[in-house]
């Protein structure tokens, strides 16, 4: 249930807070689309006890980031996002599940802000297979295998196959892309990945 009302609240935020002035010569060129791409699912690795994130290294990207922001909620009750002093952090959705335990855990963090790229600038060039490491507060290491991409309107946000249940430990990357519009970005970018360690 915790999960289905994340959900919701996820959906209203829209993660609006990525984008840049259309104007701005410092714009990150923005990600070609992320057409929907599935690798088999792994074998389930056991879940792991709970402990919160830390560092986050997705090498496919060049990210190598920490410590990890804790998300909560913003006063208006929608999901905050790092804010753009913070924009070369990955933030974790504090009341969700930790990276590694069962269910899905969610990590976000922009593509880029009015300052310039961000931390995921090159989630671009992630594929199917490549790996997300996530350094716990207990001294362990989730390593999660991307199994999906999907470039989604943020008007029409996945927001069950997100949030909802799963039977094993997923992590779900969440960041902005599309081309500018009125200075932010229309579409969200999701990795649905899948604890292997």
């Amino acid at each position: 249930m915790k999960h289905r009302l994340a959900a919701a609240l996820l959906a209203l935020a829209g993660l609006t807070a990525c984008g840049t002035p259309a104007d701005d010569p410092k714009a990150a060129a923005p990600p070609a689309h992320v057409k929907p791409a599935t690798a088999p699912p792994e074998a389930a690795a056991a879940p792991m006890a709970r402990s919160e994130p830390v560092r986050v290294r997705i090498p496919a990207a060049g990210v190598d980031t920490g410590p990890v922001l804790d998300l909560g909620l913003a006063a208006d009750g929608t999901v905050e996002v790092p804010s753009v002093a913070d924009a070369d952090k990955i933030g974790w959705y504090g009341k969700g599940v930790t990276p590694g335990e069962k269910g899905p855990a969610v990590l976000i963090g922009h593509f880029d802000t009015a300052e310039g790229p961000a931390v995921l600038k090159d989630v671009a060039k992630v594929r199917t297979g490549d790996e997300i490491e996530v350094r716990r507060a207990d001294g362990t290491t989730a390593v999660f295998r991307v199994r999906e991409l999907e470039q989604v309107d943020k008007k029409a946000f996945p927001t069950r196959k997100v949030y909802g249940d799963t039977t094993r430990p997923e992590l779900r990357l969440i960041t902005c892309g599309g081309e500018l519009v009125d200075g932010h970005r229309p579409d969200n970018i999701i990795l649905y990945a899948d604890l292997v360690v």
